[in-house]
C-alpha cells in the first residue's frame, strides 16, 4: 500500500484541470502517442464544447521514482456546482487533491466551495499555480492569495503550466511526498465506496468503487448496503484509458467491477460495497439519495413523438441515474414528463442531449422547485409540491415552505454595489461580506433557490461584466408567502404558464409574462385578452387587438344608422367566433417567460 496514491483534482470551471491531467497522463507514458488527444478524460462532445467536465472519470497511472514504482489513481471531479455531492465522493475515495488556481483570474467562488469539501474529508492539499505562461499571469499576487487562503508557504505553492508541461515533474514528486499512502486494514472484511458507475449498453452497469479495508476478488459475492441487494463480481479490474481485468483488487487501490446489473438506480454513488458472507459493521459514511433541485416539464414538440420521448429518456437514465422523470399532462401542451435535476447547468445537458443523441426537439416548460405545502388540517403533513398546479387551494392552505441556498459571490470591488442590489432584488440577505485582497470581495447571501432558477446567473455575468463567480449550497427550508399565479388566455387557464411566486413579485411579473405573450402571440380574427390571476382574482390583463375588415367601405353617404347595423353585424360574428374560437400558443411563449427582463 505504501506505493499508492490515491488524489484528485479540484479547480474553478476553465482552470484547466483537463490539461493538466492530459500533461500528467503524457508524464507517467499512461497514453501512446496515437491516443494522445486534448482533454483526453472528457470524453463526451458536450464536454469538449463547453470546457466543462460533466461526468467523473478515473484513471491509473504509474510512476517511477530512483527506481521505486509507484501507482497514481486519479479520480477526476466535475467542476460544476450542480454536481457537488459526486465532488463529494469523489474527494471521499482519495487521501490528496491538487488545488488549481488560475494565474489569470485567481481563485473563484467553486475554488473555495470543493477546498472546504477536501478540508472537511482532511485531505492532503497540494496547491498549483497554473497558466503562469499567459501574458496577463499575475503569479506574485494570485500566489499570495492562495497562501492566505490555505495558510501554507509561498514555497509550497507550485508554478506550472498545463500547456507547456512546465512544472509537471514537481507535481508528480509533489503527489509522491506530501500525498499520504492509504491506510486500511487489508484482514478485515471488504468495506469499498462507490464514486461513480457508467453504463455499458452490452455489460450493464460498470461500478467505480475505492477498497477501505479488505480485498475484492473475481467471482466473490458482493452487497450494496443502501440497496441490500447481493451480486456476484463477474468481472473485476484496474481502471487505465481501457479497462485491465485483475484476479483481485487490496486494500487502498481504485477500481472497477461488474456485476450484470442492468437498472443504473440500482447503484447508488456514495453507496458501500461489502462481502456478502462477511459483511462489515461500518459503512463508508457521507451516503444520500441524490435530490433533484429544479423541475420541469418536458414535452415532444409533436404530441405523436411521446413513446419516443419516454424511450430516449430511459436511455439517458441509464447514464444519469440523477435524472427522475414521471408521466404528466397538460391541457396546453398534451402529455410528456416532470422530470427533476440537480440544477440549471443539469437540465441544458439533458435537454442538449435529448437533442444530439436522441433526435428529439423538445418544449420545456418554466423551471420551478420543490415546495413543501401545509393544509389547514390536522394532524399537519407537507405535502410535497414541485408543479405549481399541484398547489392545494388558497382556502385550505396554511403556509408555504421553500428551500433557501447560501450563496456565496466573488467579484471585483468595483461590482459589489450592483451584485448587491440584484441579490436584493432577488429576496437575498446578506450574512458576510469579506475583502479577500483590496480588489476581490467575497459576498455571502442567504436567498431562495427559486429565485436563481430563472435567470440569476445570466444577469449576475451582466452586472458585473463577466467577473463574478458564483457558488451555493443549500440550508434547508424556510416559510414565505407564495402565491400561484395563472395565465389566462381568452379566459382559459394555461397550466404550462403557471408560477408560484413571492406575494411582492407576483403583481410585477404577471405584468411582464401579459405584456411578453401580447408579443409573441399572433392576431386572430376576435380579441384575445391575456390576463394573469391569483386565484379569481385578475393582477394583470393585456389584449390582443383582433384583425379586421372595413365592412363600412362600401357605405359611404347615407344615413349612419346604415353603418351601425353592419357594424353591429359584424360585432355578433366575432363574438361567435371567439366563443369557439381557440388560441394557439406559439413554442417561443413558453421560453420567454424566462427572459422576462431581456
Amino acid at each position: 500500500m505504501k506505493h499508492i496514491r490515491n488524489f484528485c483534482i479540484i479547480a474553478h470551471i476553465d482552470h484547466g484541470k483537463s490539461t493538466l491531467a492530459d500533461r500528467l497522463l503524457d508524464a507517467t507514458q499512461t497514453v501512446t502517442e496515437r491516443e494522445k488527444q486534448e482533454q483526453l478524460l472528457d470524453n463526451m462532445d458536450l464536454e469538449r464544447e463547453r470546457g466543462i467536465t460533466i461526468k467523473s472519470h478515473a484513471i491509473q497511472m504509474y510512476h517511477k521514482r530512483n527506481g521505486e514504482e509507484f501507482t497514481f489513481n486519479l479520480i477526476d471531479t466535475p467542476g460544476h456546482v450542480d454536481f457537488s455531492y459526486e465532488v463529494s465522493r469523489s474527494i471521499a475515495a482519495c487521501e490528496g487533491a491538487l488545488l488549481i488556481v488560475d494565474a489569470a483570474q485567481s481563485i473563484q467562488a467553486q475554488t473555495i466551495s470543493n477546498l472546504y469539501l477536501a478540508l472537511e474529508n482532511d485531505l492532503e492539499i497540494i496547491p498549483v499555480l497554473n497558466k503562469v505562461d499567459l501574458p496577463s499571469a499575475n503569479p506574485e499576487e494570485v500566489t499570495d492569495d492562495i497562501v492566505d487562503l490555505l495558510g501554507c508557504d509561498r514555497e509550497d505553492v507550485i508554478p506550472a503550466s498545463a500547456k507547456t508541461g512546465l512544472g509537471i515533474d514537481t507535481i508528480l514528486d509533489a503527489i509522491i511526498d506530501r500525498i499520504p499512502s492509504p491506510k486500511g486494514n487489508p484482514e478485515e472484511p471488504l468495506r469499498a465506496l462507490v464514486f461513480d458507475s457508467v453504463y455499458n449498453p452490452f455489460r450493464g452497469v460498470e461500478t467505480y468503487f475505492r477498497v477501505f479495508d479488505g480485498s475484492i476478488k473475481k467471482g466473490q459475492k458482493i452487497k450494496f448496503v443502501a440497496t441490500n441487494k447481493t451480486y456476484s463480481a463477474d468481472e473485476i479490474g484496474t481502471l487505465k484509458l481501457v479497462q485491465f481485468p485483475q484476479k483481485e483488487i487490496k486494500a487502498g487501490d481504485v477500481g472497477y467491477v461488474i456485476t450484470g446489473i442492468k437498472d443504473a438506480r440500482e447503484v447508488k454513488v456514495g453507496d458501500t460495497i461489502t462481502d456478502a458472507e462477511n459483511p462489515t459493521t461500518k459503512a463508508v459514511a457521507g451516503f444520500e439519495d441524490v435530490k433533484p433541485m429544479v423541475f420541469a416539464g418536458i414535452y415532444p414538440v409533436d404530441t405523436e413523438d411521446y413513446e419516443e420521448l419516454r424511450n430516449s429518456m430511459e436511455k439517458l437514465q441509464l447514464n444519469d441515474a440523477s435524472l427522475v422523470f414521471q408521466p404528466e399532462s397538460s391541457a396546453a401542451l398534451g402529455f410528456g414528463f416532470r422530470c427533476g435535476f440537480l440544477g440549471m447547468l443539469h437540465l441544458e445537458i439533458i435537454q442538449e442531449r435529448l437533442e444530439r443523441e436522441f433526435d428529439m426537439t423538445v418544449i420545456t416548460t418554466v423551471p420551478n422547485v420543490s415546495y413543501l405545502a401545509y393544509t389547514n388540517k390536522e394532524p399537519e403533513t407537507p405535502i410535497s409540491v414541485s408543479n405549481p398546479s399541484d398547489l392545494p387551494e388558497p382556502s385550505t392552505l396554511n403556509r408555504v415552505e421553500e428551500p433557501y441556498i447560501k450563496a456565496s459571490i466573488i467579484t471585483k470591488a468595483e461590482f459589489v454595489g450592483s451584485v448587491m442590489s440584484l441579490c436584493i432584488e432577488k429576496r437575498g440577505e446578506i450574512t458576510n461580506q469579506t475583502y479577500l485582497t483590496q480588489d476581490r470581495v467575497e459576498l455571502s447571501f442567504d436567498m431562495p433557490l427559486a429565485e436563481i432558477v430563472f435567470d440569476f446567473y445570466d444577469r449576475l455575468k451582466t452586472v458585473s461584466k463577466g467577473y463574478a463567480s458564483f457558488d451555493y449550497s443549500p440550508i434547508g427550508m424556510r416559510t414565505s408567502k407564495l402565491v400561484k399565479v395563472d395565465v389566462l388566455l381568452n379566459a382559459n387557464k394555461v397550466d404550462a404558464l403557471s408560477a408560484l411566486l413571492h406575494v411582492d413579485n407576483a403583481y410585477d411579473i404577471g405584468k411582464k409574462m401579459c405584456l411578453k405573450l401580447k408579443e409573441l402571440i399572433p392576431r386572430q380574427q376576435f380579441d384575445i385578452p391575456i390576463q394573469a390571476a391569483i386565484g379569481a382574482k385578475i393582477i394583470a390583463r393585456e389584449t390582443v387587438k383582433a384583425l379586421r375588415k372595413d365592412v363600412t367601405a362600401k357605405c359611404y353617404g347615407g344615413d349612419i344608422s346604415r353603418k351601425r347595423k353592419l357594424l353591429e353585424k359584424q360585432k355578433k360574428g366575432k363574438k361567435r367566433m371567439r366563443a369557439v374560437g381557440n388560441v394557439e400558443i406559439p413554442q417561443e411563449a413558453f421560453m420567454a417567460v424566462l427572459k422576462l427582463n431581456d
